[in-house]
């Protein structure tokens, strides 16, 4: 390893100069593969953190899926239905390992804003999770190592320019960071608090019923958050995020934005979805694309135009009824906050969507009123005592 990196360029094409580096010692990270850039190493280095602490919190091999310095989705390897494997396009694959179950369930989470992602695994690659690499639409991935047989499928991707990163596993970053903003050096203690599940031990609602599957996802919801641009929501369960409202100025907005994206997780589950037949032809883009313009309430002409040009036959439209008798079967869900709630209306949102369990850092001076929403809606909530914003 070396102590720098040449980057292809800044955040911008025209930011021409641009690398990674360290004062001291060695990078703690290697290219096996393509060029990388900017953007690229902060996906990378973020998302690697990210896996790292839910493989040391859960203790079971974990996945992200990373756009713009925000995890699209996360997760750890919780075995699939049939109807999730569908739903994540791997149900013509056998034998998925459980770092691609957790890759699908991480990019499953919103396909639409994974398109283009950097993914990092907690494990080594094996070769059943770089064959889903290998056909989906990604722009690089890291890991402690891989396998010969991974590490040749991904080599072959986009003509031999796929970004592949190997992270030294036993690294830790310095106790302090630094970084300038305006030619202006900034210095804070690192952020090395791990959510775990003992944060799920306040219990402040009547309710005090957190299963263990419950604060799991909690502990999913919470690590992701930590590794989001904030403010930042995050809706979790089956052992994975299912939508993360992230860079928000409003608490509200973030759950708002979260649970949109929630819903939508839980409707690409729906019946009339799963069955529905695409024309031949199509990228598996195009085919999310198709069943996300499907699952608008309200299309434009052209976005419903082209839905049902990529479908045969085109399926009916859920109706009003239908769509809110499907989300309400949506239940169990977990909702972390990387900040407290100051007003009761994100808890009636999460309402809406299923969400029976919430772990937030307390400290509002309305945290009574927040109380006693919850109980209203019977939710168990704890107070975790930790603030984890990121930016």
């Amino acid at each position: 390893m070396s102590k720098e990196i040449p980057l292809r360029y800044g955040m911008n094409p025209h930011q021409k100069h641009a690398r990674a580096f360290v004062t001291e010692g060695n990078l703690p990270i290697e290219v096996l593969s393509g060029a990388p850039g900017f953007i690229n190493m902060c996906d990378a280095l973020n998302a690697w953190a990210l896996v790292k602490e839910l493989r040391r919190a859960l203790d079971l091999p974990a996945a992200a899926s990373f756009k713009h310095v925000s995890p699209a989705g996360a997760a750890v390897a919780v075995p699939l239905s049939d109807a999730e494997k569908k739903a994540c396009f791997v149900d013509d694959m056998d034998d998925l390992s459980p770092l691609a179950v957790a890759y699908a369930r991480a990019r499953g989470a919103d396909r639409m804003s994974s398109f283009g992602d950097f993914a990092a695994f907690s494990d080594p690659l094996d070769r059943s999770a770089a064959e889903i690499l290998a056909r989906e639409v990604s722009d690089g991935c890291i890991a402690p190592d891989y396998d010969d047989d991974a590490l040749k499928v991904l080599k072959a991707k986009r003509g031999g320019k796929y970004l592949v990163l190997k992270m030294d596993p036993d690294f830790e970053p310095p106790e302090n960071e630094t970084r300038q903003v305006y030619g202006v050096w900034l210095e804070q203690t690192r952020n090395a608090a791990v959510p775990g599940p003992d944060l799920c031990k306040n219990i402040v609602t009547k309710n005090k019923d957190l299963p263990k599957e419950a604060v799991r996802d909690l502990v999913v919801g919470s690590i992701a958050l930590k590794y989001t641009q904030s403010n930042s929501v995050a809706f979790a369960k089956n052992g994975q995020a299912i939508g993360i409202g992230a860079g928000q100025q409003s608490r509200v907005h973030c759950t708002r934005l979260a649970g949109s994206k929630a819903d939508t997780w839980w409707l690409r589950r729906h019946p009339r979805v799963l069955e529905a037949k695409f024309k031949d032809g199509l990228s598996r883009a195009e085919m999310n694309n198709a069943i996300d313009q499907f699952l608008l309430e309200r299309p434009t002409p052209v976005e419903e135009r082209a839905w049902r040009e990529a479908f045969d036959p085109a399926p009916e439209p859920l109706s009003m009824h239908e769509r809110r008798d499907w989300l309400d079967k949506m239940q169990g869900v977990s909702l972390a906050s990387d900040a407290f709630f100051p007003f009761r209306d994100s808890i009636d949102r999460a309402a809406q969507s299923g969400v029976r369990y919430i772990l937030q850092p307390g400290g509002s001076a309305r945290d009574d009123l927040i109380i006693e929403a919850c109980d209203e809606h019977g939710m168990a909530m704890a107070f975790s005592g930790l603030r984890l914003f990121h930016h």
